[in-house]
């Protein structure tokens, strides 16, 4: 924007630099010459003078040399029968023409212009003064009249564009200020704040910011205490949950539903100190083993794949796996992962999981998943099913800047998994 400004008030300056110093400069180089012919008048003048008081040759010789184009050689005196007094540049001809007609007129040359005075003596005669000024004069002081009309045209074009470069940078400061302020509310900084400055328009646009980022924190401030109050009120009927599993018969099953309910009631404890800590404090800088966290899921998902005799295997995790991302999220991740396999596939049905540096898959050999866009649409993936699972899992993948992919699996039925190096 600040170069297309300064492009613009190059153009116009420009033009209005031509549209005067054009018709100035054909003024200068007439004026020029208007000063010369009006000299050559003047030196014409005293040699009438002098014919009016007396027209004695030697006299009129020691006048022509007394005047300035006389000396120079460029006045001649024309009597009529007589040779010229002075220097003529000019025929007889022009000459007779203009004693004829009474009257001032120029001759042009190719050395210059004479400029012919006629007037009448006492006795009748008609005498013709030529003065002749050569191009030189006609052309005196042009030059470096030209030259200070293209500096000072110079001097506006280059004083305007600089005024729109300093205008344009104060434009450009604050558009991109407000971009900055946008992009860092947008990575989650919401207390980003931004003076309005520049144009009226820039000024209402930068306070219109402020108060959408208002506006925004206060709505996050209400997301998040009412995910807290929800996680909360949760908190009875988990307790009612509970009580009923430790009335229960030791046993694998109710040895899984203590585990459900401890997991639960971890999950409920992050999501309420998160809700309140907000999503830039609740990330920071944690981050967990993808290794560890699919090892100790898969110790509580083993026992209902072996009640359901699912045969099941896992390639990898020999090195560990670090993620970004806190133990809680990655938790729901492989859950969602897992649990897409048991809710999804008759039981017997195989899976396979696999972990390395380059992401986790879940394969199985059940049905597969024919409308892979509709399966990560909340409430729309079907098979009864509201697609928050694998919804859960493309936002994982989005956070540590991975790809989630849906495809058939090698096992004949469909692979879920995020990628952390999208193309691999």
């Amino acid at each position: 924007m600040r170069w297309a400004l300064n492009r613009l008030a190059l153009a116009i300056t420009s033009m209005v630099a031509l549209a005067f110093l054009v018709p100035l400069a054909v003024a200068t180089r007439q004026i020029a010459y208007d000063r010369a012919i009006s000299d050559a008048r003047q030196q014409a003048t005293s040699m009438v003078t002098v014919l009016g008081v007396n027209s004695d040759p030697v006299t009129l010789i020691n006048a022509v040399a007394s005047t300035p184009a006389g000396s120079s050689g460029r006045l001649a005196v024309h009597l009529p029968g007589e040779e010229p007094i002075g220097v003529s540049h000019l025929t007889g001809g022009v000459v007779e023409r203009a004693a004829q007609d009474r009257r001032a007129a120029t001759a042009h040359t190719t050395e210059g212009v004479a400029y012919l005075q006629p007037t009448v003596l006492t006795d009748g005669r008609t005498v013709v003064v030529e003065v002749f000024v050569l191009d030189e004069e006609t052309r005196r002081g042009v030059v470096a009249a030209w030259l200070a009309l293209g500096g000072l045209a110079v001097v506006l074009v280059g004083g305007s564009t600089l005024f729109a470069d300093r205008l344009g940078g104060q434009l450009v400061r604050a558009t991109r200020q407000l971009a900055a302020a946008s992009r860092r509310l947008g990575g989650g900084e919401l207390n980003e704040r931004i003076t309005p400055v520049g144009p009226r328009e820039l000024r209402d646009a930068a306070s219109a910011f402020n108060g959408m980022a208002d506006d925004l924190r206060r709505l996050l401030d209400r997301e998040r205490e009412l995910a807290a109050d929800l996680s909360h009120r949760l908190r009875t009927p988990l307790t009612g949950l509970r009580l009923d599993v430790e009335a229960m018969p030791p046993g694998p099953i109710a040895e899984r539903m203590r585990q459900a309910c401890d997991l639960l009631d971890e999950e409920l404890e992050a999501i309420i100190t998160g809700a309140r800590l907000g999503s830039i404090e609740k990330r920071g800088s944690q981050q967990c083993d993808l290794v560890d966290v699919l090892a100790d899921r898969l110790a509580f998902w083993s026992v209902l794949a072996e009640d359901q005799e699912r045969p099941w295997e896992v390639v990898g995790g020999n090195e560990p796996v670090l993620l970004p991302m806190p133990a809680g999220e990655v938790i729901l991740v492989v859950d969602a992962l897992l649990g897409n396999v048991f809710s999804h596939t008759p039981d017997g049905t195989a899976f396979r999981v696999l972990v390395s540096s380059t992401g986790l898959l879940v394969d199985d050999a059940g049905p597969g998943i024919p409308d892979p866009a509709a399966a990560v649409r909340r409430g729309f993936s079907g098979a009864g099913s509201t697609g928050l699972g694998l919804d859960i899992v493309r936002r994982a993948a989005e956070t540590v800047h991975g790809q989630m992919i849906i495809e058939r699996s090698p096992l004949g039925g469909a692979r879920i998994g995020f990628l952390l190096h999208p193309g691999l």
